[in-house]
């Protein structure tokens, strides 16, 4: 399992462009029959995603976790971007389409995750957060989530957002977890941005075309900077930056959360005429 340090904003503000994708750019969640699994120093968190396409597969322990079973000491929140999947939780199993998610308690021992045909395998992301208490494990269907549409044609940011793992949704120890599908025109996301400074994001992009890309803006407000994001590719975003960007075409990303607050609208806005 690959670690990636805490940079602060100052060690950041030197980075190059390889040396910005080398910190905050994880370019590889989904493998054909493998899990792909990422610790990350901020909040701890762990994320990555699985493709089952042949068979079935196990969510191991790793010798960073330094526990008996994955879910020890961690909860961890799922959400499937791809064909139609089962996933088994301590003998009892969940059907999951695409866009829906499943949220698995601390102490949960055994996970399994399989596709329901090869041909379109399921493709899972992964979010961990270390927990103190055994919330009930339990899936949302997108239908549930409290669809919420927002944004206009005008500012090409036209979108529907999707929460499922929150103080009003979902109940967990730290993880706060939804996705955001941009309608066809439509562009940018989190704009005006913010940030968290009682928590971490991570963002994985999807459903963008292979030629297209997402022009993703970190950084503080006043010290942005930008990575080129292809599907599939995750952004990590420390406390003190911006996540924000603006596609060559229209895209949906999942949003992730950790830290110290499960409030969805904990968060400090930069106003767009202030961004540097």
């Amino acid at each position: 399992m690959q670690i990636y340090q805490a940079i602060s904003q100052r060690e950041a503000q030197g980075f190059n462009t390889q040396e910005l994708r080398d910190n905050f750019l994880i370019e590889s969640i989904f493998q054909n029959n493998e899990i792909k699994m990422y610790y990350t120093h901020y909040d701890r968190t762990v994320l990555g995603g699985v493709m089952p396409v042949y068979s079935e597969i196990s969510l191991p322990t790793y010798d960073n976790l330094k526990s008996d079973y994955f879910l020890e000491r961690r909860e961890i929140g799922i959400i499937n971007v791809g064909g139609d999947g089962e996933i088994a939780v301590d003998g009892k199993t969940f059907s999951l389409s695409k866009l829906d998610a499943l949220y698995i308690a601390k102490g949960s021992k055994s996970v399994t995750f399989k596709s329901i045909s090869s041909e379109s395998p399921a493709q899972f992301f992964l979010f961990s957060a270390p927990g103190h208490h055994a919330y009930e494990t339990r899936k949302m269907s997108k239908e549930e989530a409290t669809p919420v549409n927002m944004g206009s044609p005008e500012t090409a940011n036209e979108r529907t957002i999707y929460k499922y793992i929150h103080r009003d949704g979902i109940q967990s120890c730290q993880v706060v977890m939804g996705l955001t599908v941009l309608k066809s025109g439509s562009i940018w996301n989190t704009m005006p941005a913010h940030v968290h400074d009682r928590r971490m994001e991570a963002y994985l992009y999807f459903d963008l075309n292979a030629d297209h890309r997402v022009f993703h803006l970190m950084g503080q407000p006043q010290e942005t900077r930008h990575m080129v994001v292809a599907n599939h590719q995750a952004v990590l975003s420390p406390p003190w930056s911006i996540h924000s960007g603006a596609g060559t075409s229209n895209y949906s990303f999942i949003w992730a959360m950790a830290g110290e607050n499960l409030d969805f609208t904990d968060m400090e806005f930069a106003n767009i005429a202030e961004l540097r």
